[in-house]
C-alpha cells in the first residue's frame, strides 16, 4: 500500500527502503546532489544542501554506509533501541530477545537513548544505515523524524514494551494504563484511601506517565485522590527510595499507602519503613512496579506486578524472526500481555 509522505510530491511503498532518487524528486535537485550533501562533499549551496537535508529528514531516509562494500544490502544484525540499561528492566528484555535469536544467524547490537527523543533520533539514524535486518525499540512514542525514519526501513520494526498507542508495525507489551488501573483497584480493594505517588519524572517516562494515568482514573472513579507525590530523575536507587519516602512522611504522616512507579525506589521505601517499625501492610501498604528478581531478597515481599520483560523480548524476536523467514511466517503482529499482581507482605489482600 503506497503512503504520501507530508509535505512533498513522491509517493513510497512502505516496505521498500527509500534511495537517492527519493530524495532527489522531494527536493528537486540532481541524485548526484543529493549524494554530494549527505556525504558532506563536492560544492553546494547552502540553500540547496538545506533543500537536501530537510527532503530527507522528513522522508527518513538513511544513507547506506555498507552500499558498495558488501554484495548484500542487509546485515544479519538486529538493532534493538532502549532507553536505559541502568536498572534490571532491560536487561531483561534483551535476555529474552537473545534466547529466540541464539538459535539463528542474527545478532542483537544494542543502543541506548537515556529516554532522550533527539539521541534516540541519533542511535536509530547510525544503526539502520549498517542496514540491519529488522528493529526492536521500546515505546510508542518518537520524534517525527524518527518515526519517519522507522517507517521507510524497509524491514520488520517492533516496539515494545507498551501497547497504549498505534505502532509503526508491530508492537509487544502490556497496556500501562490498565496495569496502573488494576494497581489502584487492588489498594482501593483492600480499603487504603490516603494514598502518596513516588515515580520518574513524566515527560520522559511516558510508560510511567500511563501508569500514572491508569491508577488516577481509577481512584478518581471512586472518589479518591493521590494525597501527596514526588517525582525524581536519575537512576531508579535504593538510596533515592528512602529518601523520597521518609520527606513524603514528613509532610504527610497520615498516608496509608505509598505506591511507587518503579521496585527499586519502592525497595527503598519498605527499608525505610521497616527500620522505622511501621506496621506493614496494616498502619501503611505499599507497592512497586516491574517485579524485579532483587525483591526476594527483601526481608519484606513487596506488592509488585509483573511487566513480563522476558516475554516482551522473546516474542518481539520471534516476530522478526518470522518475519525474515522466506517466505514470511504469518505471525502476530500485535501482541498484548497480561501482567499479575503479586500481593507480596505489604499489600492486604481484600
Amino acid at each position: 500500500m503506497a503512503s504520501r509522505q507530508k509535505g512533498s510530491n513522491v509517493t513510497v511503498e512502505n516496505k521498500r527502503p527509500l534511495t537517492l532518487r527519493d530524495v532527489s524528486e522531494a527536493s528537486g535537485v540532481s541524485e548526484m546532489t543529493v549524494s554530494r550533501v549527505l556525504r558532506n562533499r563536492g560544492d553546494v549551496s547552502e540553500a540547496t544542501r538545506a533543500r537536501v537535508l530537510a527532503a530527507a529528514k522528513e522522508l527518513g531516509y538513511v544513507p547506506n554506509k555498507i552500499a558498495g562494500s558488501l554484495a548484500s544490502n542487509r546485515v544479519n544484525l538486529i538493532a534493538v533501541i532502549i532507553p536505559s540499561l541502568s536498572n534490571m528492566v532491560f536487561p531483561e528484555v534483551l535476555t529474552g530477545i537473545n534466547q529466540v535469536l541464539e538459535h539463528t544467524e542474527l545478532q542483537p547490537v544494542v543502543g541506548v537513548t537515556d529516554y532522550l527523543p533527539e539521541k534516540e533520533e541519533r542511535v536509530l539514524y547510525e544503526m539502520l544505515s549498517w542496514r540491519p535486518s529488522g528493529v526492536i525499540i521500546a515505546g510508542l512514542e518518537h520524534s517525527d523524524a524518527s518515526r519517519a525514519m522507522l517507517k521507510a526501513a524497509g524491514i520488520p520494526v517492533v516496539e515494545i514494551m507498551d501497547t497504549d498507542g498505534k505502532p509503526v508495525d508491530a508492537m509487544v507489551g502490556i497496556s500501562h494504563r490498565r496495569a496502573g488501573r488494576e494497581m489502584a483497584r487492588a489498594i482501593l480493594d483492600a480499603g487504603y484511601r490516603r494514598i502518596g505517588f513516588m515515580g520518574t519524572k513524566m515527560p520522559l517516562d511516558h510508560r510511567a506517565r500511563k501508569r500514572f494515568e491508569g491508577f488516577t482514573e481509577k481512584l478518581a472513579k471512586n472518589g479518591v485522590e493521590i494525597e501527596d507525590r514526588a517525582f525524581y530523575s536519575g537512576g531508579s536507587a535504593l538510596a533515592k527510595g528512602r529518601e523520597m519516602t521518609a520527606d513524603m512522611l514528613k509532610r504527610s504522616p497520615d498516608l496509608d499507602f505509598l505506591y511507587y512507579s518503579n521496585d527499586m525506589i519502592a525497595a527503598g521505601g519498605l527499608l525505610y519503613l521497616l527500620e522505622q517499625g511501621y506496621d506493614i501492610p496494616g498502619r501503611i501498604g505499599l507497592a512497586g512496579f516491574n517485579g524485579v528478581e532483587l525483591l526476594q531478597g527483601l526481608p519484606r515481599q513487596l506488592a509488585t506486578m509483573d511487566a513480563c520483560r522476558k516475554e516482551i523480548g522473546r516474542k518481539a524476536a520471534e516476530i522478526i524472526v518470522a518475519r525474515l523467514e522466506t517466505p514470511p511466517r504469518e505471525v502476530e503482529n500485535q501482541v498484548v500481555l497480561t501482567p499479575t499482581i503479586s500481593f507480596g507482605d505489604t499489600l492486604k489482600r481484600e
